[in-house]
C-alpha cells in the first residue's frame, strides 16, 4: 500500500502578497536610485587636499541639480562613459565640486574651481592669477593640516579672494613647493580649472593627467556643488578602543555649510 502527498501549492492571496513586497523593494530602490541621481548624493573624504575647508572623515552632500545631468550624475556605484549634460550649468568660481575622475570614473574626488571657460589661469609664487587679475591672500595664523597617516603638519593660514569676491581659506604647508609656479593656461570650452585648498597637498588642475592630476576637468565629469558637509568623524579615533569611537564626532561640523 503506498501513499502519497499531494504537492502544496501557494495559495494566490499569498502570492500576491509576496509580488506586492517585491513590488514595494523595487520600487524603494528605484525612488532612493532617482533621488540619488536627480537631487543630491552623500560623499566621503579621505584625503586632505581640501583642509582646512574639509577634513578627513567629513561626509558632504553634493546637489546635483546645480550643474545639470550626465553619466556622471549617476549614483556613485555606477560608472559609465562621458556624455553631454542635460539641463547643463557651469559652475561659479569659488565653488566646491565632487566629480568623477578623469583617469578612472570610478573615483569620486573634491575640488574648488577656480578658473572657467575662456580664463587664463597661471600662478606666481603661490599666488593665483585669473586674467591677470592676482587672488588676494591675507594672512589669518597658522593651523595643523592632517595627513591621510594620521600625522599632522603646521601650515599657514590664508584667506584668498577671488576676482569677484569669494573667499576661503587655504593653507600652505612649505615656503615654495614645486606647484607654486603654473605658466599661463587658457581653459578650453567644455572645463574647468580646479585646485585644492590645501596647496601642497593637492593633485589637481596644476597637475597633468598623465601624472595622476586632474588636469583641465571636462565638465562631463561634474557631479555637483558641495553645498553643506552633514557629519564628520575623526579618522585617528579608529585605532583607539571601540567605545571611545564617539569622542571622534565632530559635532560642530554636522550640517554645516561649505564656504
Amino acid at each position: 500500500m503506498t501513499s502519497e502527498t499531494a504537492p502544496v501549492s501557494k495559495s494566490p492571496s499569498r502570492l500576491r502578497s509576496i509580488g506586492k513586497g517585491v513590488v514595494d523593494i523595487v520600487s524603494i530602490l528605484l525612488a532612493v536610485t532617482i533621488a540619488k541621481t536627480a537631487l543630491a548624493e552623500p560623499f566621503y573624504v579621505p584625503s586632505g587636499s581640501m583642509e582646512p575647508t574639509l577634513l578627513i572623515g567629513d561626509e558632504l552632500l553634493a546637489t546635483k541639480f546645480a550643474y545639470g545631468y550626465s553619466t556622471a550624475s549617476l549614483p556613485a556605484f555606477i560608472t559609465l562613459p562621458p556624455s553631454e549634460r542635460l539641463f547643463g550649468a557651469l559652475p561659479k568660481r569659488g565653488d566646491v565640486v565632487v566629480f568623477r575622475w578623469p583617469g578612472d570614473r570610478s573615483q569620486v574626488w573634491v575640488k574648488r574651481v577656480i578658473g572657467l571657460p575662456g580664463d587664463h589661469i597661471k600662478l606666481e609664487n603661490g599666488v593665483v592669477f585669473i586674467n591677470g587679475e592676482a587672488a588676494m591672500q591675507t594672512p589669518e595664523g597658522a593651523g595643523q593640516a592632517e595627513n591621510e597617516d594620521g600625522s599632522q603638519a603646521k601650515a599657514a593660514r590664508f584667506i584668498e579672494t577671488l576676482p569677484g569676491g569669494r573667499k576661503h581659506t587655504i593653507f600652505k604647508l612649505t615656503g615654495y613647493d614645486p606647484l607654486d609656479n603654473v605658466p599661463d593656461t587658457l581653459v578650453p570650452a567644455g572645463h574647468v580649472f580646479v585646485m585644492g585648498d590645501n596647496r601642497d597637498n593637492s593633485a589637481d588642475s596644476r597637475v597633468p593627467l598623465r601624472a595622476g592630476g586632474v588636469g583641465l576637468l571636462p565638465t562631463a565629469d561634474l557631479i555637483g556643488r558641495v553645498d553643506a558637509i552633514v557629519g564628520s568623524w575623526d579618522l585617528g579615533m579608529k585605532d583607539q578602543p571601540v567605545w571611545t569611537w564617539p569622542k571622534g564626532l565632530r559635532m560642530s561640523r554636522f550640517f554645516s555649510g561649505v564656504e
